[in-house]
């Protein structure tokens, strides 16, 4: 390296962020020389002098040095060991050396050791000194920036992963088996079931009519069992033509078909590792089934326009509303299918078998209503909640959430959800006391002895039905005890 002007560059000193000035350290045991750099310097610089290197050290261990110059030549420390040692100190500065061509060996020494960023040969002329520390203003600058950037990324990956961290647990406690409401005996059948087959990858069936939470059950298998870390991915069968289906959940190849214009990856190539749920599985078409059962035998699936297969390890949970066994009967589902799905088969019971749970899962409901429209509502009025009980709720509990989401919407600055706040169906006769059987209508105008009455009219229609009061009780959705100390209650023998 050589001094010299080069090409074209503004002098002109540069500010740091927020205004102030860079501050440059001369190092030279010659007091002509610090100050022939001093005048050059402080009008545009903040200028530190040293007479040698141990005064250098001591500046630079207090002061935001950007720019150091040492002389090679000093008593006791040299130029190339002190800046050897500023690199310890402040290795962000910019470290330069005035030298003679005599010291050539000692330069090579610095460039090495003290990473010097350049040298300035005596004799030299002011512009090449000023034009050099610009130069090395710019160098610090330029690091200073990359610095800052990498200390950006550095925390934004950790904010990223911190933020994935509590994601996923939040996903898993959400998805958690806490998370799904019910006491009743009957959901308390399922989730002995649920635990069990969490903690191995048996393929599952799920079975029950819409709205019952199938997708949730699954969900909550998944994040409970030991691929929980992996994806969890979900396709409703009966959403898509068999073509957009096989592609979907198979993948394809380029110009496999009309509007292929690059490979795609499948779900289940996707989900390999973890999960994949398929929703409404009865609606599949007999050839979508022949692919899903080479799934389930060999585990390969064969992108769409190609004659490759590729393994893949994925769990396989299966929904459906319908009845398959009575679908096999008739020739609309294959039979060795139905049994590969059906390694354990959970039937999800409908609302209205588990009426126990209905004031829990409304309470539950209205607090995610409230949190999604600032609302402050506390409950329930009895003759609401009495409604809510009585209905029949063919829509499981999908209907109900979206009867208490609408009644929020409607309730304005009530402290509690009323029945003129429900929709016309809960208010009129329709749906009423349906589950007791025979349309019992109340005629009695106190409201608590017309909620005895209905009481009394649902525990023995349903102990008629079923013959016995434990089956009376499960259909009820109430433990056999309470259902002994209701009767009681209510004079019934």
């Amino acid at each position: 390296m050589s001094s010299g002007s080069g090409s074209p560059v503004s002098i002109e000193a540069p500010l740091r962020e927020g205004g102030g000035r860079y501050a440059l350290l001369f190092v030279d045991d010659e007091e002509a020389i610090l100050e022939t750099l001093q005048l050059t310097f402080e009008e545009d610089y903040d200028t530190f002098v040293a007479r040698n290197g141990d005064e250098g050290l001591e500046i630079l261990e207090r002061e935001p040095i950007a720019v150091v110059i040492a002389d090679q030549r000093m008593p006791g420390m040299e130029g190339a060991d002190f800046l050897e040692r500023a690199v310890q100190i402040r290795p962000e500065s910019i470290r330069m050396m005035i030298t003679g061509y005599a010291d050539i060996s000692a330069v090579i020494h610095a460039v090495n050791e003290g990473r010097i960023h350049r040298y300035i040969q005596k004799p030299w002329e002011s512009h090449d000194v000023r034009l050099n520390v610009r130069r090395a203003i710019d160098a610090y600058q330029l690091a200073h920036e990359k610095a800052q950037l990498a200390d950006s990324l550095r925390e934004a990956h950790d904010r990223l992963r911190r933020e994935n961290l509590y994601l996923r647990n939040e996903v898993e406690r959400r998805y958690a088996f806490e998370g799904i409401i019910g006491d009743s005996p009957a959901m308390q059948k399922v989730f002995d079931v649920l635990e069990k087959v969490a903690e191995t990858d048996a393929t599952v069936l799920l079975t029950g009519e819409t709205g019952t939470g199938k997708d949730l059950v699954a969900r909550a298998v998944h994040y409970a069992g030991p691929r929980k870390r992996r994806r969890f991915v979900a396709q409703n069968c009966g959403a898509l033509p068999e073509t957009l289906l096989e592609s979907e959940l198979f993948g394809h190849k380029r110009g496999a078909f009309t509007g292929a214009h690059a490979d795609k990856r499948g779900l289940f190539e996707v989900a390999d590792g973890g999960t994949i749920f398929l929703d409404e599985i009865g609606e599949t078409t007999p050839g979508m089934q022949v692919r899903l059962l080479r799934v389930l035998q060999d585990g390969e699936i064969r992108p769409l326009g190609t004659a490759d297969t590729h393994k893949v390890d994925v769990r396989i949970m299966a929904a459906t509303n319908r009845d398959l066994h009575k679908e096999v009967e008739e020739g609309r589902f294959r039979e060795d299918l139905y049994y590969r799905l059906r390694v354990v088969e959970i039937p999800l019971p409908p609302l209205r078998e588990r009426r126990m749970d209905i004031p829990p899962l409304a309470h539950h409901f209205l607090d995610q209503a409230n949190k999604k429209m600032g609302r402050s509502i506390q409950g329930f009025t009895n003759d609401a909640m009495d409604r809510l009980m009585a209905c029949e709720w063919t829509g499981n509990v999908r209907e109900l959430a979206n009867e208490i989401e609408r009644a929020v919407a409607l309730a304005g600055s009530a402290e509690r959800i009323d029945p003129e706040m429900l929709s016309e169906e809960m208010r009129g006769p329709s749906r009423r006391f349906e589950g007791g059987g025979g349309g019992f209508e109340p005629t009695d105008p106190d409201l608590n002895r017309a909620v005895d009455d209905l009481k009394r009219h649902m525990i023995a229609h349903a102990i008629r039905e079923t013959g016995s009061k434990s089956k009376a009780a499960e259909r009820l959705g109430i433990p056999r005890q309470s259902l002994q100390k209701m009767m009681k209650r209510l004079g019934m023998s």
